[in-house]
């Protein structure tokens, strides 16, 4: 497999983070390599649930999450791919005052930040996911322009587009090293062959601290196996139901629906799988799912199980990204721990890591986001607002 002698930039991981990265490095005019170890999308990113929103509690996550639907409306144009996206809302339904009291905050802070966001009652929210049981809902938070597309489309579409400016786009390529001459990056080796470049780029995700530790750098970032379903086709006595209706979480359980072509795509996060890479699938998942469905969604019991899978949550301390560039090393930059929310912030992601990299000003100020920010507990704002 021939490489390029050397690039301007080597990206590693073959996500949603990566392949943004790549397609807006190349698109203004830096050469990329982007490696990835398996197949483009294999990882995390295959496996997410599609959702993309701006209903977060922390001003950076609805700025990253606005930023992306703004790009993923305008996908089919730029890079030009069709991912297939659908924006019937976000919505969250909350059964403990806390929550509610948690969320109408939130909503506040959403507003102020140019996001329509509403709180509905339990009975206005069923009306809109007719699926909810209204039962224990005290009230329910709104984001209408959110919703959800297909994460491989996404990947595919980027990765695209860096080739079509250039880019070299490796799979089953895996990065083993890193060559650094007095604090500065000089070449990568991978299973393919050296390469010769001044700057890496870590978009690997859930093995992301591997990389990391080739320059000194230690992410804690941690995998957790998460699990999802899609059920067998709706039949007739589901004929009531709207074509679309909003992601709905139940927020206490983390129980999560929304349509997936002929039928309903739904899951959890279940906090009881141990950390770590194992993915082989509950086989009591539908069990427990059913449980959480009987109370939140009882409809759902209805439905058999025609397919699912488990991937892998790259979850931080406080459940916000790592972003940014290692000041210990010279032009070593990363993006990981997104804790569940990476798929739906990799296209304003991918903007701003090109913009570091040409040390231009991003549309945001991510300072916040560091890993330096570990070693000042007090600094650490966590994301409410997950699922």
């Amino acid at each position: 497999m021939q490489l390029p002698e050397r690039v301007d930039v080597v990206v590693v991981g073959g996500g949603v983070m990566g392949a943004s990265t790549a397609f807006h490095l190349a698109e203004a005019g830096v050469s990329v390599a982007l490696f990835e170890a398996e197949e483009l999308a294999s990882g995390s990113t295959s496996k997410a649930a599609g959702g993309v929103r701006a209903n977060f509690s922390d001003e950076l996550n609805i700025a990253l999450g606005a930023r992306s639907l703004d790009l993923f409306s305008k996908f089919l144009e730029r890079p030009g791919y069709e991912i297939d996206l659908r924006r019937p809302g976000y919505l969250f339904a909350l059964t403990k005052s806390e929550d509610v009291s948690r969320f109408e905050q939130s909503t506040e802070l959403q507003k102020s930040l140019g996001v329509e966001s509403r709180m509905l009652s339990a009975k206005e929210a069923s009306k809109i996911s007719p699926l909810l049981s209204e039962e224990g809902v005290l009230a329910c938070s709104f984001t209408p322009n959110d919703g959800h597309c297909t994460p491989e489309a996404v990947v595919l579409g980027y990765a695209a587009g860096a080739r079509k400016h250039g880019a070299t786009v490796k799979t089953g390529v895996r990065v083993t090293g890193i060559e650094l001459k007095g604090g500065e990056i000089e070449a990568v080796t991978t299973s393919a062959g050296r390469i010769k470049t001044g700057a890496v780029i870590n978009c690997a995700g859930a093995w992301s601290p591997e990389v990391a530790a080739m320059v000194g750098l230690e992410l804690p970032v941690t995998a957790y196996r998460r699990e999802l379903a899609i059920t067998e086709p709706l039949g007739r006595e589901f004929d009531d139901l709207p074509e679309e209706f909003p992601m709905t979480i139940d927020y206490s359980t983390s129980l999560y629906w929304h349509r997936e072509g002929k039928g309903i795509l739904m899951g959890f996060s279940d906090s009881s799988n141990p950390p770590g890479f194992e993915l082989k699938r509950d086989p009591r998942f539908a069990e427990k799912l059913g449980a959480l469905a009987e109370k939140r969604a009882p409809r759902l019991l209805d439905l058999g199980i025609q397919s699912g899978w488990s991937g892998l949550y790259e979850v931080t301390p406080d459940h916000n990204a790592i972003l940014g560039e290692y000041k210990s090393v010279s032009r070593f930059f990363y993006a990981t721990g997104f804790s569940g929310h990476g798929f739906l912030q990799g296209p304003a992601i991918g903007e701003i890591l090109r913009d570091l990299y040409l040390e231009k000003e991003p549309f945001i100020d991510i300072t916040a986001l560091s890993a330096e920010r570990f070693s000042r507990p007090d600094s650490l704002r966590p994301e409410l607002n997950i699922v």
